[in-house]
């Protein structure tokens, strides 16, 4: 996906008949980083959902679409645009996060007395298939964790991938809450403060188990390392990419015959099932995952009834 400063450049290209709509482009994307805050690889989605937009209405209206068009589009034009967007094959998530990302940016026009359109809140979010979490289980977690360090070149990057491995399934973090983690973060006590999605902070607790990896990976690192830099570095220096981790997880997943859903994410999926499956309750699991809403959280108990219907019907009885 290109970056945010090279999407904002081709936004500029499908608005360079009218210098309104390019302004108001440029306020919007302002809005995103400033108020929003969202991180460049968010914002890059929603400025390539928007250009994709633009880019069609330059066709279906036979011109660079203007500011002043965005109040005059019906329905059936927005339709239209979403129909586009199916026959190109696009999955219905990726429809969905598109009308929602155009919708905002209508909301966006309103709000700041750009003109705005009733019309497209007319037109129904695609019906999207019902996700259910998929984790690994116990064994294969456990085994996952064991074996990452195994090919590493170093001894310190061995420690921290098993670091990182064990803040996913035993904390439950996001591959960037760990990886967004400062020296200054590492935890010396019992818990840790992260920060997730929107820009929220919350406190999680770490297992010694957790904390003794961390503490085994800083111990091994062999340079120095600023309170105030990453936690996690490359081999290079730099701060560790979470392509690195992924690809650790490709080829465990290669040696250990597990399923493509088999994610650095699915040690987290993982982490909750399995604190599940153990008695927790459902409102403390959402605050460790940081879960704005229970329904969210909600999903694992799906996963935990599979799993007990699943050894059910193994039941030597059930013949």
């Amino acid at each position: 996906m290109a970056g945010p400063a090279a999407l904002t450049d081709t936004l500029d290209l499908l608005a360079e008949s009218d210098s309104e709509l390019r302004a108001a482009l440029h306020e919007w994307n302002r809005w995103l980083v400033s108020e929003k805050q969202y991180s460049d690889h968010t914002i890059a989605a929603y400025q390539q959902d928007l250009a994709q937009f633009l880019g069609f209405l330059a066709q279906h209206l036979g011109a660079a679409p203007r500011l002043s068009d965005m109040q005059t589009l019906r329905a059936a034009d927005f339709r239209a645009w979403l129909a586009n967007l199916a026959n190109a094959g696009l999955k219905r998530t990726s429809v969905a996060r598109a009308l929602s990302v155009v919708r905002s940016f209508f909301r966006w026009l309103e709000r700041n007395e750009r003109g705005g359109n009733q019309a497209i809140q007319l037109i129904r979010t695609p019906k999207l298939p019902h996700a259910v979490p998929k984790p690994i289980t116990v064994k294969s977690a456990e085994a996952v964790i064991d074996m990452v360090g195994d090919d590493a070149s170093e001894t310190w990057i061995a420690a921290r991938d098993t670091a990182v491995l064990m803040l996913l399934y035993g904390a439950g973090l996001r591959i960037g809450e760990a990886l967004g983690l400062m020296r200054k973060d590492a935890p010396t006590g019992d818990s840790i403060t992260v920060l997730g999605k929107g820009s929220k902070e919350r406190m999680v607790p770490i297992l010694p188990v957790v904390r003794e990896a961390l503490k085994d990976y800083l111990d091994k690192y062999p340079r120095p390392l600023p309170p105030d830099e990453a936690l996690f570095r490359g081999a290079r220096g730099g701060p560790l990419s979470p392509r690195i981790i992924q690809k650790r997880m490709q080829l465990l997943r290669a040696q250990l015959g597990l399923p493509d859903s088999a994610t650095p994410h699915a040690l987290r999926h993982s982490f909750a099932t399995h604190l599940l499956s153990s008695g927790g309750d459902l409102r403390s699991i959402q605050e460790l995952l940081g879960h704005a809403s229970l329904s969210t959280t909600q999903r694992y108990t799906e996963v935990d009834e599979a799993h007990i219907l699943a050894q059910y019907r193994a039941h030597p009885r059930n013949r």
